[in-house]
């Protein structure tokens, strides 16, 4: 099968293309052909060398995609030949809590990702795609869409009539976009703000913007500026606010240098069951305050502000 590499992960140029043997399903496994690969923020930090140290050369990258099984293992229940699945990019995690071993088999990273024709997988981990669903849909799923939907009504338990404000419009933004509104919470979609904004007790209330006008086809600031409450600020990892804005306690006894926060080799930080997420520039010295998160699940910082705005509500 034809398949990209990483390379020397000096950005996309070093992306190689090769040929592999076809993967062969052993028991309790699944090989499915790829039907649609996506691109998240941090495989471009796996690209470039930015997320933690940098993998193996040989390493087929994508974290997430939408394939159809072609053949199974023996012991294989879940899924059949002609299903079409998705799976989350962590393919040993099926249950519980999160354990730093399941870092062993993470797509795109310690083990092949979708970038190929072709990508063997632990049939557990496989979740089948409904046919209501379109590939373009349904790839997305599992990675992107799950990690706006667990800040949003996890994290966030945003409920109707709520304000959420969303970062951007990357697909982790437009997902949370989909979801708010399935659930009757107003959506307001921005890109950088410009300041965020806190109440007396030092929780988010909501992002100032400066005002711009078109001129000439180049957007210029008037000099004014307005502003956004929200009961709560959805951040897309990868983007970062200036300064300690969210005023975290938590995050504040994190071992750190101003706003990088030190990680060692597994992403562990100097706190219990706090771990450093997808923004790694390397490990010892790497992420902002706000982009530190729990469980490899979300940003830990703003879970602190969300669940007290909750409380305070």
């Amino acid at each position: 099968m034809k398949a990209y590499v990483l390379g020397t992960q000096e950005g996309i140029s070093s992306l190689t293309l090769t040929e592999r043997p076809d993967p062969v399903a052993g028991p309790g496994e699944a090989v499915l052909k790829v039907r649609l690969a996506c691109l998240n923020n941090r495989d471009i930090q796996i690209l470039e060398g930015r997320y933690g140290a940098k993998k193996a050369e040989d390493r087929i990258p994508l974290a997430e995609g939408l394939g159809e099984v072609v053949s199974v293992g023996d012991g294989v229940t879940q899924v059949a030949v002609g299903d079409r699945a998705v799976c989350p990019h962590f393919v040993a995690w099926h249950d519980g809590p999160f354990d730093m071993s399941y870092f062993g088999k993470d797509l795109g990273t310690f083990t092949d990702g979708w970038a190929a024709e072709y990508i063997k997988v632990p049939a557990g981990a496989l979740v089948k795609v409904p046919e209501s669903l379109t590939d373009e849909a349904a790839a997305p799923l599992a990675a992107a869409t799950l990690t706006a939907w667990h800040a949003v009504s996890v994290i966030g338990e945003v409920k109707a009539g709520d304000l959420v404000l969303a970062l951007g419009t990357g697909g982790v933004s437009m997902a949370a976009l989909q979801i708010a509104k399935a659930n009757g919470v107003r959506m307001i979609t921005w890109a950088q703000p410009d300041e965020i904004l806190l109440n007396e007790q030092g929780q988010v209330a909501g992002m100032r913007f400066a005002k711009t006008q078109e001129q000439a086809g180049q957007l210029t600031a008037t000099g004014d500026t307005f502003e956004i409450a929200g009961n709560a600020i959805f951040k897309a990892i990868g983007q970062g606010f200036a300064g300690e804005s969210l005023r975290d306690a938590t995050a504040a006894e994190l071992a750190r240098d101003g706003e990088r926060i030190h990680v060692n080799e597994m992403f562990q930080t100097s706190l219990p069951n706090v771990y450093a997420g997808g923004d790694c520039v390397k490990p010892g010295q790497d992420l902002t305050v706000q982009a530190v998160q729990h469980g490899k699940l979300a940003a830990h910082a703003i879970h602190q502000a969300l669940a007290a705005q909750q409380e305070a509500a």
